[in-house]
């Protein structure tokens, strides 16, 4: 369009100046006094164009400047309210103190069976004889030594919840906040979960580690709801653990028993696990949805997904790297952003999710040029190290989200004295 004006503009410069040149020949000064007066013009029209476009673009960058600055300072506001909120989060759990007895009978017996299957696996997989191959044995000590890191650390309640905030925009503030698992060793060194899942995962450890980690959440929501914060918690739950015939009824009389999580608590799906559901799975997550609960998706890797499916499927947030959704919905060349969808625009999208009645969410947020085009698409609540990155919830907080320590560490040895004996 820019191009189209400065055309026009070009050739009405160049109309002016004959126009003055034709005056001064018709005048009878002549032909060259008439081209001089001409090309006078044009250098004077130019000259001032120029200037005038200068002075606009001088103004234009000033503004620019402006509002980067703006958008400096509401930056460093959110992310002091973001801190202030996570640190209000953490003094709000610590004020809420929990009966050791009554409330925590039921996730007592919930764990029992997790704590015991954890231990009988690893202590499976530690005493099997050490392979011939020198390569592989050092592999297999290497593993097992890891695998004992692990035990120790889910036994003796090393395991650290951290949260970090989802936020509505284009304010900022936070409404969500999903929660992640670190353990941690003897030495309290922060394992990281690309250090132990590759182990953990083929071992079965994973719905393990996943399952504390829904204990520990709903323990939080549950504190949180005493002192009446409206804030939800996002929690990661395995396949396995929709499956797992022990532990998903005791999780569901558990729920059950806990209605009132049912707004704050949300159940999340990576969008592979999603669609390797099988009936069993499926006609659980139906029982979570019928006690109110939600469900979300992230990890997703196309937006040519099967929206009514996910609708039936009660999934109410999908969460989308920001990357992704500005190639997919805003660089598309001309090309269509969703074949799928022809008759639907990019910035018509998230429109298309909320009919579903899913709120879409852009995860990965890093930089603000990002949170421009997330808004240009309609979208209204982002995640990512933009607006704060996880945090740890103080041990002590954690403390009295578990079950006594003993009662854990008996409940191993019991374990492994069944095994020996059996």
């Amino acid at each position: 369009m820019r191009a189209l004006t400065q055309g026009f503009l070009f050739f009405g410069y160049l109309f002016l100046a004959m126009t003055v040149g034709a005056f001064v020949w018709r005048a009878g000064l002549g032909a060259g006094a008439g081209a001089a007066a001409g090309i006078a013009t044009l250098g004077l029209l130019a000259s001032i164009h120029t200037w005038v476009s200068g002075k606009s673009e001088r103004a234009a960058l000033k503004k620019e400047i402006d509002q980067v600055r703006d958008a400096h300072r509401l930056l460093a506001d959110a992310m002091e309210s973001t801190q202030g909120a996570l640190t209000e989060l953490a003094q709000a759990i610590e004020s809420g103190a929990l009966s050791s007895t009554e409330q925590l009978s039921g996730e007592v017996r919930m764990l029992e069976s997790l704590i015991q299957q954890m231990s009988e696996s690893i202590d499976q997989r530690i005493s099997q004889p050490a392979a011939a191959n020198p390569f592989e044995a050092r592999h297999q000590q290497q593993s097992n030594a890891l695998l004992q890191t692990i035990h120790e650390a889910l036994s003796e309640n090393r395991v650290d919840l951290y949260l970090q905030p989802i936020v509505s925009l284009p304010q900022r503030r936070t409404i969500f906040y999903e929660s992640f698992t670190r353990l941690r060793a003897a030495d309290d060194r922060v394992m990281m979960p690309a250090e132990y899942l590759s182990v953990a995962e083929g071992e079965g450890l994973v719905p393990a580690i996943d399952n504390l980690l829904l204990f520990r959440c709903a323990q939080i929501v549950r504190r949180l709801a005493r002192q009446d914060r409206k804030v939800g918690v996002f929690c990661n739950v395995a396949l396995s653990s929709l499956g797992d015939e022990t532990f998903f009824p005791q999780f569901l009389d558990f729920l059950s028993e806990n209605r009132d999580l049912n707004q704050a608590l949300i159940f999340e799906l990576g969008q592979a696990t999603f669609d390797a559901r099988g009936a069993v799975e499926a006609r659980n997550m139906a029982k979570l949805a019928d006690l109110g609960f939600r469900f979300s998706i992230d990890k997703v890797q196309t937006l040519a997904l099967d929206f009514a499916d996910l609708q039936r499927s009660d999934v109410k947030f999908m969460k989308v790297a920001a990357d992704l959704l500005i190639e997919t919905l805003l660089d598309t060349d001309g090309a269509s952003a969703l074949p799928a969808l022809r008759d639907i625009s990019a910035a018509d999208f998230a429109g298309v999710t909320r009919r579903y009645g899913i709120e879409l969410i852009a995860e990965k947020c890093e930089t603000e040029g990002q949170i421009v085009d997330i808004l240009e698409l309609d979208i209204s609540v982002g995640q990512g190290h933009l607006f704060g990155e996880p945090r740890a919830i103080k041990e002590a907080v954690l403390a009295e989200t578990d079950p006594p320590a003993d009662f854990i560490r008996s409940t191993l040895r019991s374990a492994d004295h069944r095994r020996r004996m059996g």
